[in-house]
């Protein structure tokens, strides 16, 4: 089974948590692209900053929905 392991800030995982955040965005840099095209995965584990394995409240597992390209404006980040 291949998993994508994300780990995310506070605020992100607890908005995908709760459901109100549906997608998660990475900037698209060579050191993703290499992670996400033309990749599948099985499963993906989101998880808060870097828990410890036996720590299940800070990971939220989820099956892979595949990739898709976006341009988006983001407050950190910008366009």
């Amino acid at each position: 089974m291949t998993t994508l392991l994300l780990p995310l800030k506070r605020q992100y995982f607890q908005a995908i948590r709760d459901g109100t955040k549906l997608e998660e965005f990475r900037l698209c840099t060579p050191y993703w692209a290499k992670r996400l095209e033309d990749r599948e995965y099985d499963q993906i584990i989101l998880t808060l900053g870097y828990p410890a394995r036996d720590d299940l409240a800070r990971r939220l597992i989820t099956p892979w929905r595949g990739l898709m390209v976006k341009t988006i404006i983001h407050p950190h980040f910008g366009p």
